[in-house]
């Protein structure tokens, strides 16, 4: 039981002296409609987004995070990916469509991964889960498309669900 706030100071490539609290313990007391299938350290492990993301963050979180990670330091490397595609978007059309908060310059992930560690901002918490749980609509799309285990159907859509946390390998 986390028993007083950590105040954690991130200095990165995108992030200089940016802080923020850790009010939850690691791993817990999510929102009861936040039930993400994979751990930000899962993720790593699988491959998502190509490898690039979180190079320069290491500092940030778990060192066990980064031992098995898949990561591409210099470009992004589809390759990396679990399903071996490129899913993603530049980061450019996520700031264009306005989706990117301004205390998580990298997007959605890596909101997830300080949520995961115990930060907590109610009203953008809200917001990201409410775009996770928009997702759905494409577990639904691969339930009605594929058969169960077919991991060779819809792969860049997998892909996609990989890196919402949700685990597209088992549906």
């Amino acid at each position: 039981m986390l028993t007083k706030s950590k105040k954690v100071i991130v200095n990165d490539t995108m992030q200089k002296k940016y802080s923020y609290l850790l009010v939850e313990p690691v791993g817990k007391n999510f929102d009861p409609l936040f039930r993400p299938d994979l751990t930000p350290k899962e993720m790593l492990e699988l491959g998502v987004f190509g490898g690039r993301y979180m190079t320069d963050c290491k500092k940030e979180f778990p060192r066990s995070w980064f031992t098995k990670a898949k990561l591409s330091p210099d470009k992004k490397n589809p390759k990396l990916n679990f399903f071996k595609v490129d899913a993603s978007q530049p980061l450019s059309v996520w700031k264009e469509k306005g989706w990117i908060y301004k205390d998580d310059p990298r997007g959605w992930f890596q909101w997830y991964c300080r949520y995961y560690m115990g930060r907590r901002i109610p009203k953008e918490d809200e917001r990201q889960i409410k775009r996770h749980r928009a997702m759905v609509r494409h577990v639904m799309q691969i339930r009605n498309k594929c058969r169960r285990g077919d991991v060779s159907c819809n792969t860049r859509q997998r892909q996609a669900l990989l890196h919402w946390g949700y685990d597209s390998r088992k549906m």
